[in-house]
C-alpha cells in the first residue's frame, strides 16, 4: 500500500471518528437533527434568512481576517492586537458620528456625508494606530525569537482594550458614550435604515415579493462594500508596484532587500492597509449589528483569526473564504442550535479541517522563509 493511500485512509478514519463524536455529543450542544428538521419544515425560509445574515457577518469577518493574513504573510507574526484595532474602528466611527450630529439627525444629506466621513475617519485612524503599533512594538523585535513579538502583540492587545475602556467612559461623547458606564455596551444607531426611510424607501428590499424574507439595505451595503474592499485589495496586490513588493517580501525578505525593496516601508504599508480594513469593518459592523463595546475586539478578532487559519494563513483568498464560512456557521448555529455552543462548533470545524488539511483550505506547504 502506497504512502498516499495510507494518508487518504487515515484522513477518512479521522473524519468518521469526528462525525461520530459530533453525533454523540451533538444533542447536548443543540445539534438535534430531528428537531432541526422540524424547524426547517415548519419555516423553510429560515434557512435562507440565516444564510443572508451569515453572509453579511461573514463579509465583515473576511475584511478583518485579511489584516491577520497579510501581516502573517509578510513577517510571519500573529498580530493579536488586530481585533482591538477593529474595536477602535467601531469607537472612532461612532465618535465621529456623535461629534458631527449624525446620530440624532433625520436629514438624508446629513446622514450620507456623516457616514462617509465616519468611514474615511475610521480607516485613517485605524491605519495610523496599526502603523504606530508596528513602529513601537514590533519593528525592534523583527529579528528576535518568535516568542518575543508574540508576547508583545498580546501586550498591545491588552493596552488597546484598556484604552477602549477609558474611551467608552468619556462623558463628553454624548449621546453615544456618555449615557452609561465604560464597561457597558453602547448602542450604535441603525443609520442606514433611518436614511432609507427618510428617502421614502422600504428598508426591507424583499418586502414586496411576499416571500417572508428580510433582506435589508444594511445587508446589501455590507456585502457590496466588503466585496469592493476585497476585490480592491486583490487588484492592489496583483497590479501595483507596492503590491508586487509585498509579494516579493513575503516570498523572501532578504532577497527582496537585495533587489532594492525598502522592507520597512513595505511592512509599514502592510500594517496600515490591514488597519484601514479593520477600521472599515468596524463601521460596517456597528451599522449592521448596532452595538459598540470595549471588549468586542476579542471575540470578533478570534473569529477573524480562525477564518484566516481555516482558509490558509497568509493566503488572501483563503482569509476571505474562511470569513464567509465562519459567518455562515455562526448564523446557523445561533439560529438552529444553541448560541452558547457557537464557538465550540466553529472550532470543531476548524480542528476537523486542519486535521484533514493542516495548511488550511487554500494554504500550501512551503519551506522555512529566510
Amino acid at each position: 500500500m502506497s504512502e498516499k493511500t495510507k494518508t487518504i485512509l487515515r484522513q477518512i478514519l479521522i473524519a468518521i471518528v469526528a462525525l461520530y463524536i459530533i453525533f454523540l455529543v451533538g444533542p447536548i450542544a443543540g445539534f438535534d437533527v430531528p428537531s432541526i428538521a422540524k424547524q426547517i419544515q415548519a419555516g423553510p425560509n429560515q434557512v435562507i434568512q440565516f444564510l443572508i445574515v451569515g453572509v453579511a457577518n461573514g463579509a465583515i469577518l473576511a475584511i478583518i481576517a485579511l489584516g491577520y493574513t497579510m501581516v502573517y504573510g509578510i513577517i510571519e507574526l500573529i498580530n493579536f492586537a488586530h481585533g482591538d484595532v477593529y474595536m477602535f474602528g467601531v469607537f472612532s466611527s461612532l465618535t465621529i458620528l456623535s461629534l458631527t450630529g449624525t446620530l440624532t439627525t433625520k436629514d438624508p444629506a446629513h446622514l450620507i456625508w456623516g457616514i462617509l466621513l465616519a468611514l474615511v475617519g475610521a480607516i485613517v485612524f485605524c491605519a495610523a494606530v496599526n502603523f504606530t503599533i508596528e513602529r513601537l512594538a514590533y519593528r525592534r523585535l523583527r529579528n528576535a525569537s518568535r516568542l518575543a513579538p508574540l508576547i508583545s502583540a498580546i501586550g498591545m492587545s491588552f493596552t488597546l482594550e484598556n484604552l477602549g475602556l477609558i474611551w467608552a467612559q468619556q462623558s463628553w461623547l454624548v449621546p453615544s458614550f456618555g449615557t452609561t458606564g465604560g464597561a457597558s455596551q453602547k448602542d450604535y444607531p441603525d443609520l442606514l435604515s433611518r436614511l432609507f426611510q427618510g428617502l421614502g424607501y422600504n428598508v426591507n428590499l424583499l418586502a414586496s415579493t411576499g416571500w417572508g424574507l428580510r433582506f435589508t439595505i444594511k445587508d446589501l451595503l455590507v456585502i457590496v462594500i466588503a466585496g469592493a474592499l476585497m476585490i480592491g485589495l486583490r487588484l492592489f496586490i496583483q497590479r501595483t508596484s507596492l503590491g508586487k513588493a509585498m509579494r516579493a517580501t513575503a516570498q523572501n525578505r532578504d532577497a527582496a532587500k537585495m533587489m532594492g525593496i525598502d522592507i520597512d516601508r513595505v511592512i509599514s504599508a502592510t500594517f496600515m492597509i490591514g488597519g484601514g480594513l479593520a477600521g472599515a469593518a468596524g463601521l460596517m459592523d456597528g451599522l449592521y449589528n448596532g452595538t459598540a463595546w470595549w471588549f468586542m475586539g476579542f471575540r470578533v478578532g478570534l473569529f477573524a483569526f480562525t477564518a484566516a487559519v481555516l482558509g490558509g494563513i497568509g493566503n488572501i483568498t483563503g482569509a476571505m473564504t474562511g470569513g464567509f464560512i465562519i459567518g455562515i456557521l455562526a448564523s446557523f448555529s445561533d439560529g438552529f442550535l444553541d448560541s452558547k455552543w457557537t464557538e465550540a462548533w466553529i472550532f470543531a470545524v476548524l480542528v476537523l479541517i486542519l486535521t484533514l488539511r493542516p495548511t488550511g483550505l487554500f494554504g500550501e506547504q512551503v519551506g522555512e522563509k529566510a
